[in-house]
């Protein structure tokens, strides 16, 4: 027999039994052995293991499944000690303050005013997009009377040039923190 055909039992696979019909009981069982002490799910895993086992060709498959799922469990529970709970960030300041407001407000301004510029039937559409009602593509195809389909080219085009605008009106700072 090939040396390819090597596998779980006797270091052979059984004629016409592939590798993952072979590993897939023994994968799943020792994935649901180790799943509950990582915190991850046995199908996380091993999803990871058949990665693993598709990037190397091991001579005694079997044997390195069971090293493989322990070694993916060992990195599950080290990179679970490493992470911290979302909430424990602290919470966005509910009163920004007046110059925070004042920046937006300004921000806010400039934008809409480069919108105004831009060229086409551009301004329409991005003054659509930034709408608070947050209109749908359909909603928006049908105010500005355009077939839906188009509406994602041109969007982007709007975009593009809108960016273009406004890298030009915003001075980058050179090398070193001084303005131009």
């Amino acid at each position: 027999m090939p040396a390819a055909e090597t596998g779980c039992r006797g270091g052979r696979v059984p004629p016409g039994m592939d590798l993952v019909t072979q590993l897939s009981p023994l994968l799943a069982a020792e994935a649901a052995a180790e799943a509950p002490g990582t915190g991850v799910d046995a199908a996380d895993l091993e999803q990871a293991v058949w990665l693993r086992l598709l990037e190397q060709h091991p001579a005694d498959p079997a044997h390195w499944v069971r090293t493989a799922v322990r070694a993916e469990a060992r990195r599950a529970r080290r990179l679970r000690r490493q992470e911290s709970p979302y909430g424990s960030a602290p919470a966005a300041d509910p009163d920004p303050g007046p110059e925070l407001a004042a920046i937006t407000a300004e921000g806010r301004r400039v934008l809409r005013a480069a919108v105004g510029r831009t060229p086409g039937n551009c301004p329409r559409l991005l003054t659509a997009l930034l709408s608070p009602k947050d209109p749908t593509y359909r909603e928006i195809a049908g105010e500005l009377d355009i077939s839906q389909g188009s509406l994602g080219p041109m969007r982007s085009r709007c975009l593009g040039c809108l960016r273009r605008m406004l890298a030009a009106e915003v001075a980058a700072p050179e090398l070193g923190g001084k303005e131009r």
